[in-house]
């Protein structure tokens, strides 16, 4: 099979996947309660009309009246055109509340990204070549401190070491007070700032430290299947350097599993550690706006919100499988 075929299935079950994932989540909604039911319930009861009546009125201007067939087309129309409806917690439309709260999440969600991948796979990688050494045991201890730390106790030690303890320590005379950080997100200053960047520092760092870690450590196992190769052994025999050795020999081979985890990383960064985070550090992101729609029990946004982890999950599956052939062009594709 070549590759232009294999990139038109994967592209075809990318599609297949992601109306699944769409499908799934309007039985989803379908099936949950309307916690505007309730409100409109008492507002019809304070203009006289009976339950009935106020359900009907309620259904009707929803549009949940229909057949769900109607329904169902409706809801797959309107994601793909970005009309999510209302939230009911936040007020507005949820494209709108969306809106207000990706940017304040990618700030601090994308170095952290960057730096668990620079720095997981470099230092991972390097440790791997120079087997039992000291930058081995540093590394795998710091990788095990680093995966053992709960995010929110590593957030609190860092509010307490930088917004308390630096502000009144002094070191041969000199005051700490301006490595101190920010401690709590101030989604008033303006983004392209140094104010900016540092109230992003605290976040960015016990985001990055869990990704960090997991990352050394996996490159670190995949890598120790090859620095003992024979093409490794063959490189160090005709005089190649260590950096050499490292970057053009064992990362190539090695870049193809690592980059498995590239999408797993990706989920968990922006979707589990973020609610951790933000919650912590105020910050009005994807991740609180989350939390607050399931206490509020905003049916409509906790769904809209959930389906775009899957939807980068397909899409990053898809982009992986397509990116094997420029990382290693011997992937036959007629088993996949």
């Amino acid at each position: 099979m070549g590759l232009k075929r294999y990139a038109a299935r994967r592209v075809a079950w990318a599609a297949v996947a992601t109306w699944v994932a769409v499908s799934a989540t309007f039985v989803l909604l379908w099936l949950s309660p309307d916690p505007g039911a309730d409100v409109a319930a008492a507002e019809a009861a304070a203009q006289g009309l009976s339950p009935e009546q106020a359900q009907e009125r309620y259904l009707a201007a929803r549009g949940l009246d229909r057949p769900a067939h109607v329904q169902y087309l409706d809801f797959v129309t309107s994601v793909f055109t970005l009309d999510w409806g209302w939230s009911v917690s936040q007020n507005e439309p949820v494209m709108e509340a969306l809106g207000e709260s990706w940017g304040h999440t990618v700030q601090y969600a994308v170095p952290a990204m960057a730096v668990s991948v620079v720095v997981g796979y470099g230092v991972g990688l390097y440790t791997a070549v120079n087997q039992h050494t000291a930058a081995d045991y540093v590394g795998s201890f710091v990788a095990y401190v680093g995966i053992s730390i709960p995010n929110f106790w590593f957030a609190i030690v860092l509010i307490l070491v930088s917004g308390v303890w630096f502000q009144d320590a002094t070191v041969l005379g000199i005051s700490l007070e301006p490595l101190s950080f920010r401690t709590f997100y101030d989604p008033s200053i303006d983004t392209f700032t140094v104010a900016n960047a540092r109230q992003l520092v605290l976040p960015t760092t016990v985001l990055a430290t869990a990704s960090v870690a997991s990352q050394m450590r996996y490159s670190r196992a995949e890598a120790l299947e090859y620095v003992a190769a024979d093409f490794v052994r063959t490189a160090r025999a005709k005089g190649a350097s260590g950096w050499r050795i490292l970057t053009r020999h064992v990362f190539r081979v090695a870049l193809v599993p690592l980059s498995t985890i590239l999408v797993v990383q990706v989920l968990t960064v922006l979707f589990a550690g973020s609610i951790v985070v933000e919650q912590i550090f105020a910050i009005p992101g994807l991740g609180r706006l989350y939390l607050d729609a399931i206490r509020g029990n905003d049916t409509q946004l906790v769904l809209v919100i959930t389906l775009f982890p899957v939807v980068i999950a397909i899409l990053g599956n898809l982009l992986q499988d397509l990116a094997y052939v420029i990382l290693d062009p011997r992937i036959d594709y007629g088993d996949r």
